[in-house]
């Protein structure tokens, strides 16, 4: 037999006046149309303080805080950063003071290097792999494999050796753009951690496994001796799902246990979706002793610049007071 429900009596229910109630958003936290000739700087002030603007507002001021008092602004990036384009506004950046330090993944200095020695990179991937060819540009895998090797015998760590081919070597007419040859010649440390197996460089008979892990284990302990100093600071992982974050994670764990006070600070996670390891490892985890993790989703080629565009402007304003 069916089973009669009583029925729901709505006349009954509680309620409470609308006014009383706590409520998250609020008219002062509404967009403020575009006026026609408005700067840069009035186009983010008009943003919603809510959600996505607003993270991307408190970015901004993080880091501009962090310019301004002399701590440390670390940027972490996969190869997408330079693929898409955002080399140039990043040079930009180390030139203005706002790059402390720089962690790539190996794919990174691949792309670096190619647009510094021929103008364009990366290869269609999917055709490449059917015919054999993937990842067999001969100029691009030497010219690696030699600079670490020559780095590791000189006791550089992975991104200094590929820099210094760079900013030094023969055959790069674009190298003005190159994030690693600028790093280089700024004397800001430059980092690349490896897995190995996953560049193209390491399948060609130059590559040498003993170099590749030397030189990214230095650059590994040069990462650890820049998140010691985070206190107070800023880092940003651009588009790394797995590698930085892991990495960070370490030098943030030997930095801790060298009693190195790493508390507060500000994390941002930069990608086109949220993910695992980086909301875990870059926002949440390693600012649970009062730091701040902001996670920003969107394009790379469109978050980087407005995040750049922001600290330069309140870079002027700062100076104009």
């Amino acid at each position: 037999m069916k089973r009669r429900l009583p029925r729901i009596d709505r006349s009954q229910i509680r309620t409470y006046p609308a006014r009383q109630r706590f409520s998250k958003v609020k008219r002062s936290l509404e967009g403020v149309p575009h006026e026609p000739g408005s700067d840069f700087q009035q186009f983010l002030d008009r943003l919603p303080g809510i959600l996505g603007a607003q993270d991307l507002r408190a970015t901004i001021d993080a880091a501009g805080r962090a310019r301004a008092r002399n701590k440390l602004i670390l940027w972490g990036f996969g190869a997408h950063l330079i693929k898409v384009g955002l080399a140039p506004v990043v040079v930009d950046l180390m030139e203005r003071g706002f790059v402390s330090g720089l962690m790539m993944n190996g794919a990174g200095c691949v792309h670096d290097l190619e647009l510094a020695m021929m103008g364009r990179t990366s290869e269609d991937v999917a055709p490449a792999l059917d015919e054999g060819s993937f990842g067999m540009a001969r100029e691009t895998s030497e010219r690696l494999n030699l600079a670490i090797v020559a780095g590791h015998e000189a006791g550089l760590g992975m991104g200094e050796a590929v820099g210094r081919e760079i900013l030094e070597g023969r055959g790069f007419r674009y190298k003005d753009r190159s994030v690693l040859a600028n790093a280089v010649r700024l004397g800001i440390p430059v980092t690349i951690h490896v897995a190995v197996g996953t560049d193209i460089h390491h399948m060609h008979p130059s590559a040498d496994g003993a170099a590749l892990g030397a030189t990214s284990y230095r650059d590994f302990e040069t990462l650890a001796r820049l998140v010691a100093a985070l206190e107070g600071g800023v880092l940003f992982n651009i588009g790394s799902a797995v590698i930085l974050p892991e990495v960070f994670l370490k030098a943030l764990a030997l930095a801790r246990n060298l009693g190195n006070k790493v508390e507060k600070f500000t994390t941002v996670n930069c990608d086109f979706v949220r993910q695992y390891r980086p909301s875990t490892n870059v926002v949440e985890r390693p600012t649970r002793l009062g730091g701040r993790g902001i996670s920003l989703i969107g394009h790379h080629e469109i978050l980087v610049p407005l995040i750049a565009a922001g600290l330069i402007e309140g870079q002027a304003k700062r100076k104009r007071r």
